[in-house]
């Protein structure tokens, strides 16, 4: 491990929509695998947080996600050599450096709790309490001015941390870098790159947000039977399909911030990350 800063260059706003259209494409290729590693690793979280060992699992879920993180990383790595995504890819990060992984981790648990907490400053505990479930999430409820401005507030505070863990699993296992250097690297990393970040977070919204709700609510124009046949049968494939592209979409972001230089390989002998 060395001491020596890791390069990385600042791309264009219409990278950000770049990163997505390359994660797609990447999807397409092999679309059945990726959905295998996406439904695995979300039941693998499920059971943590929602099984049998809920109290214990619930902390330890946000621990793991980076871990799981490089799952996704090593199976987008190998896609490009030539290598399809393979079940064994989403436990790789349990082999390369846990010691570093980990508090990613508690970096994000940390980070998103001080931000919810945050939000009492402006609706006196309101939010905390419709997400506790104190408080029942009514309509009515989530349509207020102060927790929508709480919403607003905990998001501008959960930024720093998402913005440190946005490249740091990644550098982790690809850079060799320690925790600290790790965070440290994808925050300034992802600051100079602000405009192809908040172009790829807007697109996020519009396409994994907008667009499916726009889709039902023209669907409930022709009836509740027809809105529930187009939630099932369209709006839920292309949501598997979106997350997935999400995951895939960390990998190529990665590398196009800090390889960008490198041509795309084709089938080679690499080692594995």
């Amino acid at each position: 491990m060395t001491n020596v800063s890791i390069p990385f260059v600042r791309r264009d706003a219409r990278n950000g929509i770049v990163w997505i259209k390359r994660a797609y494409a990447m999807f397409r290729a092999a679309p059945l695998r990726w959905l295998l590693l996406l439904f695995s690793y979300y039941l693998l979280i499920g059971l943590l947080e929602f099984g049998p060992l809920q109290a214990v699992g619930q902390f330890v879920a946000p621990l793991l996600k980076p871990v799981f993180a490089v799952g996704f990383l090593a199976a987008a790595w190998s896609q490009e050599r030539g290598v399809a995504p393979r079940f064994e890819h989403l436990f790789r990060g349990f082999r390369s450096n846990l010691l570093a992984l980990v508090p990613l981790g508690a970096v994000f648990l940390v980070g998103i709790t001080l931000a919810v907490i945050a939000t009492a400053l402006v609706d006196d505990g309101r939010l905390m309490a419709l997400m506790s479930g104190a408080e029942k999430p009514t309509e009515e409820a989530l349509a207020s001015g102060p927790v929508q401005l709480a919403m607003l507030f905990g998001a501008a505070c959960a930024m720093p941390s998402l913005l440190a863990l946005w490249f740091a699993p990644a550098l982790v296992v690809f850079n060799d870098a320690g925790a600290a250097r790790a965070l440290g690297t994808s925050l300034r990393a992802a600051i100079a790159n602000w405009r192809p970040i908040g172009v790829y977070c807007l697109a996020v919204f519009v396409l994994g947000g907008v667009l499916p709700i726009f889709a039902i609510s023209i669907a409930y124009l022709f009836g509740d039977a027809v809105a529930s046949l187009v939630a099932l049968f369209v709006v839920v494939p292309y949501l598997f399909t979106f997350v997935a592209a999400l995951h895939i979409s960390d990998y190529v972001s990665y590398r196009d911030v800090f390889h960008a230089d490198e041509p795309s390989p084709g089938t080679s002998s690499d080692s594995p990350p």
